[in-house]
């Protein structure tokens, strides 16, 4: 994971000199976002040291490092005892007190699952962090939240391209709206074990995308020279696409859904938790403006061609429109690179600032909430 977090957790540059992806592209990880979001708020400009003038305190702790670094460990104590150490030392912070940690939050670049293990059973996955009593009044920004859970919020999944300024954001929209799509739908992903309904669906999008050969491209990620971990490879396939298939996988979410949306391809959806349910601070929700939904059963039971059935019946007035739609989100689901001055008069929001909004008026809502009670 080393070079990952280089460039402010960016990783390597990718494209030389004169490329279409250079010098503001990265091979950056999907799972780096706690270190881009604190890099991030290094430099952010509404920081005070004054922590009773604060609307919310950040804690810049690494959840998903510190899983990784445990990830095949038999020993579910030795998984869990940094997270325990956190909140331990949290509690005998001054600022802990007036409300238990209410006010505040921390970024895992891990899905949900991951941190809510339930038993110390040593063969089950993952650590306990968010199920510790004093996780329970956190907030928690992730890539994926849980959908029961009533202090998870969903934020997008970084992609390769981390912008300096709002020029560089519409020369690259410039430039997607006039790609030539021959593709009319592509999936890039690779097979999952069919022992649940994800795998199940995943399953039906393949042999379907290659039962539509002339209209789709299936890029198989379980065949290494296919370069799917090749970021300018899989931004050229989803923008010569229309569509891009976006069914779950070892979760209901994907890295790939922002990519497409970067791309300029419109996601296709077959689970409402994959995004609709998620980033719900991010895109609009207005869902069918800038996606397309096809239900399970309606997959599995339409005969061996619907998606292509589907997504050719969509006019074409129609798929222009919600193209641009889905370029227009592109500002939004970006994180910019970090730096201290905006430009002048440049009022640009990227993901960040959109997850850090969010956060702040949800943390404002709990401290008003208690205010009443007393």
């Amino acid at each position: 994971m080393c070079k990952y977090l280089d460039n402010s957790g960016f990783g390597p540059l990718i494209g030389g000199d004169g490329s279409d992806y250079s010098p503001t592209w990265y091979a950056t990880n999907q799972f780096m976002l706690e270190v881009i979001f604190h890099e991030k708020m290094k430099r952010y400009e509404c920081l005070t040291r004054n922590s009773s003038l604060a609307s919310a305190i950040y804690v810049p702790y690494y959840a998903g490092l510190d899983f990784r670094r445990h990830l095949r460990r038999r020993n579910v104590a030795a998984r869990d005892a940094a997270g325990k150490e956190l909140v331990k030392w949290l509690k005998k912070q001054p600022q802990w007190k007036d409300m238990s940690g209410r006010d505040h939050f921390l970024v895992t670049g891990r899905i949900s699952r991951d941190f809510r293990r339930n038993s110390d059973n040593k063969s089950a996955w993952g650590t306990n962090f968010m199920l510790l009593p004093e996780s329970l009044n956190l907030t928690f920004l992730t890539i994926e939240r849980s959908l029961t859970s009533h202090n998870e919020f969903a934020i997008p999944y970084p992609t390769y391209f981390h912008p300096t300024s709002t020029s560089e954001i519409l020369r690259w929209q410039d430039k997607i709206r006039l790609t030539n799509r021959t593709i009319l739908f592509t999936f890039a992903g690779a097979q999952r074990p069919i022992r649940n309904q994800n795998g199940l669906v995943r399953s039906e999008v393949i042999k379907q995308c290659k039962s539509s050969s002339n209209t789709c491209r299936f890029l198989d990620c379980d065949v290494k020279a296919n370069s799917c971990d090749d970021p300018i490879s899989l931004m050229k396939l989803f923008e010569s696409s229309v569509f891009c298939l976006q069914p779950p996988g070892d979760s209901l979410t994907r890295r790939s859904v922002f990519d497409s949306i970067l791309a300029g391809c419109i996601p296709v959806f077959f689970n409402q938790g994959s995004a609709y349910k998620q980033y719900t601070w991010h895109i609009p929700k207005n869902n069918s403006e800038y996606s397309v939904y096809i239900p399970v059963k309606e997959l599995r039971t339409g005969g061996k061609n619907k998606i292509e059935e589907i997504l050719r019946g969509i006019p074409n007035e129609r798929v222009v429109g919600m193209r641009e739609n889905v370029i227009r989100l592109i500002p939004k689901i970006v994180y910019s690179k970090p730096h201290l001055n905006k430009p002048d008069g440049e009022i640009h929001e990227d993901a960040f600032d959109v997850a850090v909004k969010g956060v702040v008026e949800g943390i404002q809502g709990i401290i008003k909430e208690k205010r009443i009670q007393h």
